[in-house]
């Protein structure tokens, strides 16, 4: 079914080192914790330097929705400067990763998905006026990033949203998206065929 989540209506929650707080948008299966979820999407706030939490056998991607830059060191491999020169990051949840804020906290959009359960994909989307979305996977989650308003609508329903607003979609529709300006990320979660049941 076809569901709206109101950011208004989800409650933030504090990071044990006290580094920033997350709310939690959307998860599988309902009631999974951090430690049994087959895919979580959620809004982090991240406020102080310090190190991400470890998830081994986690997929996750990370992208800027507002605030300043903040520098990823990603295992032993490379430095990221998440900004919006180059807002989207990929690394597997195993990896020690660690935050450097610079100036003012981020607020970043976060997709985990469990590697042996399904996989994402993730599309950052700015338009004017209108777009269309073709349903490409199972699950589509549709998020407002930047855009005081967007409506979105199918053949048969229709609903509108304000700034960070999510929309889940699971039926074969097409959907058409219209703002005077909008920023959207369009994540596709994908369930592994080999997947235990």
């Amino acid at each position: 079914m076809t569901m709206l989540i109101q950011y208004a209506s989800l409650k933030p929650a504090p990071w044990k080192n006290g580094g920033g707080c997350t709310t939690e948008i959307l998860a599988a299966p309902p009631g999974a914790t951090l430690d049994d979820f087959d895919f979580r999407i959620s809004l982090a706030t991240i406020a102080q330097s310090g190190p991400f939490s470890i998830f081994p056998g986690i997929d996750r991607t990370l992208t800027l929705v507002d605030g300043g830059n903040v520098v990823l060191d990603v295992g032993n491999e490379r430095q990221v400067a998440l900004s919006e020169r180059e807002p989207v990051v990929a690394f597997p949840g195993e990896t020690a990763v660690s935050a450097t804020v610079d100036g003012d906290p981020t607020t970043d959009f976060n997709v985990m998905t469990r590697r042996e359960r399904c996989t994402h994909q993730l599309e950052r989307r700015e338009f004017r006026d209108f777009s269309t979305l073709e349903r490409r996977s199972a699950l589509t989650v549709l998020f407002l990033a930047e855009g005081d308003s967007l409506t979105v609508h199918s053949a048969t329903e229709r609903m509108a949203m304000v700034l960070y607003d999510a929309v889940v979609l699971d039926r074969e529709e097409v959907w058409t998206l219209e703002a005077p300006r909008a920023t959207v990320f369009i994540v596709d979660i994908m369930p592994n065929e080999e997947a235990p049941a």
